[in-house]
Parts: structure tokens; C-alpha cells; sequence
């Protein structure tokens, strides 16, 4: 990304006084899946792939939103701050002002150019990288610093549940928001509680791969696995008093599981209780070294998404089989909602060149058109730059 050539555009549409850089991480979510709403533990992080932002202060009640990824400029007075079908992305912004000023925070007008290299729906988590980057500046501009990050990550969250209507977790604002360099987030999304974890893979490397699959989150079947989590949590609340799915043991689902007449509902309640599990054994194992144990859990969660979830399909399982059968990988699963978009992969780190190229031409082969490998580092959450 070059920044300069970024000013030099916000000068062309908005004038050329002073201006602040931002920038907002995307994340990658080692393990556990769809448990972030069940409240489960994730160990997501953030990456070197994001969202940039420059910005101005305006001095009135005009928010001037531009991207160089998308075609559409919005313009609104923030004392009417309403969802628009209309404004698009725009809404993302919209929300996030909305709720930080319902929260007591200050807000004003702002010009604002953003340009990102996070691949358009590929289940990286755009839309949470947006929000933060606005919440950084709002809280930079207008309020010198005094939201708490954990409390602009909850704003950040509720603007995508209650304003633009994806009932997502805490996790990918969470990771964007709170992420460490070389540090994955153990956390418990119940409770908020985080631990950071080195991220040594020795002489590994994370890889992402593109299904290029574009994944539309608020029209797939997300909310319904939510809904049918929550008839299955309903069900278990007759016989054990949890507040969570992920509260359940492993020996105690199974000792329920029969309660559960509706084959899809089990499943659901299945994959959140072993998949929790999963997160607390892949922690263990990156603190102890064993990333050959990693991989298999990596591999164990992905047929977990795919057998008792359903949200992989056929794109996210030719990618990630194409890679558990390369020899050099350790371990490959979906990363993110699914129903398209990107996977991950522990390769050795001298062999990431014949693994695209392996992976690559067998997805080739597969689905007909090329998917996309990304090397990113593990990075540091939202800042000013």
C-alpha cells in the first residue's frame, strides 16, 4: 500500500490541508469456529492484510466517506445517522458514529478515504476492520484516546449486529482491535478474558488460501446456525443449567446428546462443545512446541465445519483436502464463517512455492479458476500511523 499516493487522492477530492493516517488489521482465526456466539474460546489474530484510512475533521455535521475499492461515495449529516440500503459500505461508518455517540462519546464531521487490501469476500473479516479503523479515529479526533480499546470493540460489534443487522461474535473486532505482534488471543468470548500466545511455528509458516468464492455474510446461512444453536441450547437448558453452549464438557454433551431428536440441532451442539475443546488443546500445544499437534487439530476442526456444521462446501474442501494432501503441510481447515472465502495452512517454511503451486493446481483442476495463497505475518490491532 502506498500511502503517499493514498494523500495525494484524498487531496484530489477533499482538499489539501492537513490530514492522519490510520490503519486497521484484518485477522485470521487459528481455531474455533463459530463458537464465539455459543461463548466458547477462539485463538484468533490479527494480520498484516487491512483496511487504511485518512481523515480530516470537517468542522460541522457532514460525515464524506470515499473508498478506493469501491465505486460509491456516501455523505451524511450525523445527527441522522440511519440504516440506508442505498449507502452500502457506508452504513458500516454510520453504525460505528451511531454508537459511540449513544455510549456518551463525542462525535463531528469528518472527511474520510479508505483503501484496503483485505480480498473482497474472502471471510478476513473486512467489515470489522472498517469499523475499528473508524472507531480509532473518532476516538483519536474527537475524544483523545478515552474510549477503552475493549469498550470500542464492543461499539464496533453492536454497530454490525443492531445497525446493519449480521448478528457475528465478538471475535473479529476483538482480534483487530486488541491484536500483538507474533501473539495469537486465547479468549474467552463469554467472559472477555485473554491471554496472548507466541505464535512459534518454528520452521512453519501460516498460509491463506482464496477459494475466491465470494462470501455475502448477511446472506448466508449464518443467523440460521445461530438460531438452530440457540433451539439446541434450549434444549439442554431441560436437563443442565448452562448459560452457554461452550459451558458444556465433552463427557456431559455426551450424556445429553440423545435428548437432542433433531439430527441438524445435535450436530450444531456437537461441533460447539468439540470445538471448544479443540482451542484449549491447540493453546496447550503452541505454548509446549507441538505443532505437528496443531496441524491435526487444524484438520480434526475443518471436518467438524464440514460434517456437523455445514458451512465449508465444496470450493472450502477442495482447497483445504488439495492441502492436507501436500507432505509438507501440517494441517489445513476453513478459516472464518465459511460458505466461501479462505482457508489456512501450516506449511514448512521452505516449501511454501510447491505447495501453491500443488494447491493451486489441483483447486485449478477442481473448480475451474485460480484461488489466491497470501504470506502474512501476525501484527499488531488498529493504530495511528
Amino acid at each position: 500500500m502506498n500511502l503517499d499516493e493514498l494523500r495525494l487522492k484524498f487531496s484530489t477530492i477533499y482538499g489539501t490541508r492537513s490530514m492522519d493516517a490510520f490503519f486497521s488489521p484484518s485477522r485470521i482465526n487459528i481455531i474455533g469456529e463459530h463458537i464465539d456466539y455459543n461463548g466458547g474460546k477462539v485463538l484468533p489474530g490479527a494480520i498484516e492484510l487491512g483496511t487504511y484510512g485518512l481523515v480530516r475533521k470537517r468542522g460541522d455535521n457532514i460525515l464524506c466517506l470515499a473508498s478506493e475499492n469501491i465505486d460509491l461515495k456516501v455523505e451524511v449529516d450525523i445527527d441522522d445517522l440511519r440504516f440506508n440500503i442505498e449507502d452500502g459500505w457506508g452504513n458500516y461508518p454510520k453504525g460505528v458514529l451511531y454508537f459511540i455517540r449513544e455510549a456518551g462519546y463525542n462525535i463531528e464531521g469528518m472527511d474520510i478515504l479508505i483503501e484496503g487490501n483485505i480480498p473482497n469476500g474472502a471471510g478476513l473479516s473486512s467489515s470489522a476492520s472498517l469499523e475499528l479503523l473508524i472507531g480509532e479515529m473518532v476516538n483519536d479526533l474527537f475524544n483523545g484516546g478515552r474510549i477503552p480499546r475493549i469498550e470500542l470493540v464492543k461499539i464496533c460489534q453492536r454497530a454490525e449486529n443492531d445497525f446493519v443487522g449480521v448478528k457475528c461474535g465478538i471475535m473479529d473486532q476483538f482480534a483487530i482491535g486488541m491484536g500483538r505482534r507474533n501473539k495469537a488471543i486465547l479468549l474467552d468470548t463469554n467472559i472477555l478474558k485473554y491471554e496472548y500466545i507466541d505464535m512459534d511455528l518454528k520452521d512453519n509458516i501460516i498460509v491463506i488460501m482464496n477459494t475466491n468464492k465470494r462470501r455475502e455474510l448477511s446472506n448466508s446461512k449464518y443467523n440460521e446456525r445461530r438460531a438452530e444453536c440457540e433451539l439446541g441450547l434450549e434444549i439442554i437448558r431441560k436437563y443442565k443449567n448452562i448459560e452457554n453452549l461452550c459451558d458444556l464438557e465433552i463427557e456431559e454433551y455426551e450424556r445429553l446428546r440423545d435428548y437432542i431428536s433433531q439430527d441438524n440441532i445435535r450436530n450444531r451442539v456437537e461441533h460447539a462443545v468439540y470445538e471448544n475443546h479443540r482451542v484449549n488443546r491447540t493453546s496447550d500445544a503452541l505454548k509446549k512446541g507441538d505443532i505437528q499437534l496443531v496441524g491435526r487439530l487444524l484438520i480434526e476442526s475443518h471436518n467438524s465445519l464440514r460434517n456437523l456444521y455445514e458451512v465449508t462446501g465444496r470450493e472450502l474442501d477442495c482447497i483445504v483436502d488439495s492441502a492436507n494432501e501436500y507432505p509438507h503441510c501440517l494441517g489445513a481447515r476453513m478459516t472464518g464463517a465459511g460458505f466461501g472465502g479462505c482457508a489456512i495452512a501450516i506449511v514448512k517454511k521452505n516449501k511454501v512455492e510447491e505447495f501453491m503451486d500443488f494447491v493451486g493446481n489441483r483447486y485449478r483442476e477442481e473448480i475451474g479458476y485460480d484461488g489466491e495463497f497470501y504470506i502474512t505475518d501476525i501484527g499488531d490491532g488498529v493504530k495511528k500511523i
